[in-house]
């Protein structure tokens, strides 16, 4: 799909559930970094932030978030696919008090009412004092 057949999704309310799993509102987890009145304190609450921009079609902040060493000029989010479930599988440093993490997770998606997933193991770095996004590591 191309960019420009992309549709802009309503905008997610700050009531409603956060799309990122954690047990709080989106406007008070990951809205918060979306609209950047708040940055991400580990690797893990950046890779929950970007899976609910994917959520919610915030392809700003996706890019935002994306390390410029790896970050590419967009990113094509397809209207179609609806993100479903997020499940972390595990992290690797990516504390506050570290420069670099990883976090493998599996995100669940629907498209075309089919059920499909995503597994990933994403590297993050501190870049100019923020996480960033940089890759997904092999294997």
């Amino acid at each position: 799909m191309s960019k420009r057949s992309f549709r802009t999704r309503p905008p997610h309310s700050a009531d409603l559930p956060c799309p990122c799993g954690r047990p709080t509102v989106y406007g008070r987890c990951c809205g918060r970094l979306h609209e950047g009145s708040a940055k991400a304190a580990t690797a893990e609450d950046l890779m929950r932030s970007r899976y609910s921009a994917f959520a919610v079609g915030d392809e700003g902040y996706l890019l935002r978030s994306w390390h410029p060493d790896t970050r590419p000029s967009g990113v094509d989010l397809d209207p179609r696919t609806e993100w479903v479930r997020l499940e972390i599988l595990g992290t690797g440093a990516g504390t506050p008090f570290h420069n670099e993490g990883t976090v493998e997770f599996l995100a669940v998606f629907r498209e075309g009412g089919r059920e499909g997933e995503l597994r990933e193991h994403s590297r993050f770095l501190r870049h100019g004092g923020a996480w960033a996004y940089l890759d997904a590591l092999d294997g």
